[in-house]
């Protein structure tokens, strides 16, 4: 019965992600009029999921939001459109869809997976947004640690050519694809646009969970503040970032040795031997 109580938790978090991923989908949608296109009906389905959760949740009434909420959707790279109300709103629909939803399934089960599952599918379906954004900041972490390098190289030519660091950043990001880039043309745009410039940098710290954003925010702020030469700066981050990748890919091929070692201990070498095997009997069943 514990085995089976398990299973049947996990369905009904499952069954809660599920309704929550549908949400997500128009968050995703929100990205850009190329990537818009590509999502088609889907993501416009899954934006009046959301719409209808969020509505749902608001009049059930919203909860006060975590502190860290807002740095987590700034990581996670949702759109400015989507606040800390509208996570907690969709968190609450999502919860009150999945115990409705649970209820005639909850019926059926025997024992006490019923009441199990009737618990389950909300729980799941209020902490599921947590772990998409989680999944998502550690999307954009590994695209951005990826594109890094090239892109500090990138700034460090523009400045050694005397573009000021500010319209670097911008003229980086529009020659650029990738997450990264589109974070430098918005920091950018703003600036260009009247936002304080310490403003802008703040922001672009928050959007790139990145050690190496973090010091190249840090390094343009005090070329910014105290006039200190950039280029220099620029060298050594990329150099940095150059060596931090490398070490990445080392540790993932150590990782994937053992991993190797086994697929050709269970699979190959069994294989190798039935081979044999069945060559040898051909040869003695022939006598």
């Amino acid at each position: 019965m514990s085995t089976a109580l398990a299973l049947a938790v996990l369905a009904a978090t499952c069954a809660a992600a599920g309704i929550v991923e549908l949400a997500a989908a128009g968050v995703r949608g929100d990205r850009g009029d190329a990537q818009r296109r590509r999502a088609g009906a889907g993501a416009g389905a899954g934006a009046r999921v959301r719409a209808a959760l969020a509505r749902l949740g608001r009049r059930m009434g919203v909860p006060a939001a975590p502190r860290d909420l807002a740095r987590r959707l700034d990581a996670a790279g949702a759109p400015s459109s989507v606040g800390v109300g509208e996570v907690m709103a969709l968190k609450c629909g999502a919860a009150v869809a999945a115990f409705v939803a649970a209820l005639p399934a909850a019926a059926l089960l025997p024992g006490r997976l019923g009441p199990a599952a009737i618990l389950a599918a909300p729980a799941g379906a209020f902490v599921a947004p947590d772990a998409w954004l989680a999944r998502s900041a550690r999307r954009r972490r590994i695209a951005m640690a990826a594109e890094l390098p090239e892109v500090l190289d990138l700034l460090h030519v523009a400045v050694s050519a005397g573009l000021p660091a500010l319209r670097a950043l911008g003229e980086v990001g529009r020659r650029r694809g990738g997450p990264l880039a589109a974070e430098l043309r918005t920091v950018a745009t703003r600036a260009a646009l009247g936002v304080p410039r310490a403003q802008a940098l703040e922001r672009l710290a928050r959007r790139c969970p990145l050690e190496g954003a973090a010091a190249l925010v840090a390094a343009v702020g005090r070329s910014e503040r105290h006039g200190v030469p950039l280029a220099p700066a620029l060298r050594a981050l990329a150099a940095d970032a150059r060596a931090q990748r490398a070490q990445h890919v080392r540790e993932r091929a150590a990782r994937a040795a053992p991993k190797i070692q086994l697929v050709v201990a269970l699979l190959l070498v069994p294989a190798v031997m039935l081979l044999v095997g069945a060559c040898l009997s051909a040869a003695v069943l022939a006598r």
